[in-house]
C-alpha cells in the first residue's frame, strides 16, 4: 500500500507486485515522455518521520506529487491501498537495514535521510504518465489492466499476498496445476491473507487441503475450500494431525517452534517439501548488517536444510517475489471465478492509523483494505 494519493512505480523486479500486468501494450507514437518536469502540486500522504509505534504515522496535505525520473517507471492515480503485516513491522523498522541499500546503494546519503517515508507495497489505480522504456502499460490503463471481475478495491488486496504465496507454493515448493492434483496439502496459518490465497489456488490445482486456524475463522476456509479444519485452540494440533495420512506439502505462515514438530508430518523419501514465511533474514541483517546478516541467514538455511534432506524431507524459505508473468496467471484464475478476493475491513483514506492497528492486532480474517479515492 503507497499512502498517497499518486505514487511512482518502476517496472522492475522490486515493484512489479504492485501492477497487474497484461499483454505488450504498444505505446502511441505521439507519446514521447522519458522524464516529468517537476511539479509545485502537493498531495495529502500518510508517511513517517521516524520508525516506531502506531503514533509516528502521520497525516500531510503538502507531499509532492512524485516525478518520473527513469525510462522504466510510471505514475499511478491510487484508488485503493492494502495492510499487510510487514507494513506494521517496517513502521517500526524492520528490514530498514536492507531497505535503505536498495534506496542508497552507494552509501551517499547520511542516516534518517529517507524519512518523510511512506510505506506500502499493494495498490490498485490508474496509471497516469509512463517512462519511454515503459511497454506494458499506457496512461489510462486501470492498474494496467486487473482482473476485470474486481473492483480497485478488491484488487488492491491481492497481490502482495498472491505473489508470497505464489513464490512459497510454485516456486519454492514446486506445484503447479500439472502436478497437484490429489496432493495432500498442510497450511498453517489459514485465515490470513496469504493463508486464504493459499487455500484457493491449491483447491483450483485439485489438492485436498488441510487448514490450521482458529474455530471462528473455520467457516471461512471452508467456504474457500478447505477439505479438513483443524482448531488450534482446541486441542493439540499435533495430536489432531497423528489422526491424518501425512502431508506432500505443508506451508507454514505461523513460525516459531512449528518448525521443530510440524515436518514430522511429511511423507518421508517421497520429495515431500516444508515452506515457511517466517524466516530471520531482514532481522539478520537488521541486527548484524549487510554481510554478517547475510552469511548468517546462509549458515541457518543451509544447516537446517541439510538436516532434514537426512530425515528424507525438503525444508525451504520462501519470500515474496515479484512476477509480472504470474499475475497474469493470477488475473486468469480471478476472472474464471477460482480464486476470489477475501477482505475482512475497508477503511477510508482519513483512517489509515486505524488500519494498522487492525492488523497490528493480528488474527486477520483475509486483508485490511484503504480506500483511497
Amino acid at each position: 500500500m503507497e499512502f498517497l494519493k499518486t505514487c511512482v512505480l518502476r517496472r522492475n523486479a522490486c515493484t512489479a507486485a504492485y501492477l497487474w500486468r497484461s499483454k505488450i501494450a504498444q505505446r502511441p507514437s505521439v507519446r514521447k515522455i522519458s522524464t516529468t518536469s517537476p511539479k509545485s502540486t502537493v498531495m495529502p500522504a500518510w508517511v513517517i518521520d521516524k520508525y516506531g509505534k502506531n503514533e509516528v504515522l502521520r497525516f500531510t496535505q503538502n507531499m509532492m506529487i512524485p516525478i518520473i525520473h527513469y525510462p522504466n517507471e510510471v505514475i499511478i492515480k491510487v484508488h485503493a491501498a492494502s495492510v499487510n503485516p510487514i507494513d506494521v513491522n517496517m513502521r517500526s523498522g524492520y528490514g530498514a537495514t536492507a531497505l535503505n541499500m536498495k534506496r542508497d546503494p552507494l552509501h551517499i546519503k547520511t542516516k534518517g535521510e529517507e524519512f518523510p517515508l511512506t510505506l506500502g507495497r499493494d495498490v490498485s489505480g490508474v496509471v497516469m504518465e509512463c517512462g519511454l522504456d515503459v511497454k506494458y502499460f499506457k496512461p489510462g490503463d486501470e492498474v494496467s489492466h486487473k482482473p476485470k471481475s474486481l473492483t480497485h478495491t478488491q484488487a488492491a488486496s491481492l497481490p502482495y499476498v498472491a505473489l508470497t504465496a505464489w513464490s512459497a507454493i510454485n516456486k519454492v515448493g514446486g506445484l503447479n496445476d500439472k502436478n497437484c492434483t490429489g496432493k495432500r496439502v498442510l497450511i498453517l496459518g489459514a485465515s490470513g491473507g496469504v493463508g486464504t490465497f493459499a487455500i484457493q489456488v491449491m483447491k483450483a490445482w485439485g489438492a485436498h487441503v488441510t487448514a490450521v486456524c482458529s474455530q471462528d475463522a473455520s467457516e471461512l476456509v471452508r467456504k474457500l475450500g478447505a477439505d479438513d479444519v483443524i482448531d488450534y485452540k482446541s486441542g493439540s494440533v499435533e495430536e489432531h494431525l497423528r489422526s491424518l495420512k501425512p502431508f506432500d506439502f505443508i506451508l507454514d505462515n505461523v513460525g516459531g517452534s512449528t518448525e521443530t514438530w510440524v515436518l514430522n508430518f511429511l511423507k518421508k523419501w517421497s520429495g515431500a517439501t516444508y515452506v515457511t514465511l517466517v524466516t530471520p533474514f531482514l532481522l539478520n541483517m537488521d541486527r548484524l548488517g549487510i554481510a554478517d546478516g547475510m552469511l548468517q541467514t546462509g549458515v541457518t538455511m543451509g544447516s537446517k536444510a541439510l538436516k532434514h534432506f537426512w530425515q528424507g524431507v525438503h525444508y525451504r524459505w520462501a519470500f515474496f517475489m515479484a512476477s509480472g508473468p504470474c499475475l497474469d496467471e493470477i488475473a486468469e484464475l480471478v476472472d474464471a471465478g477460482k480464486i476470489r478476493p477475501v477482505i475482512e475491513q475497508t477503511f477510508p483514506f482519513s483512517k489509515v492509523p486505524e488500519a494498522f492497528l487492525k492488523v497490528e492486532k493480528g488474527h486477520a480474517r483475509g486483508k485490511t483494505v484503504i480506500n483511497v479515492v
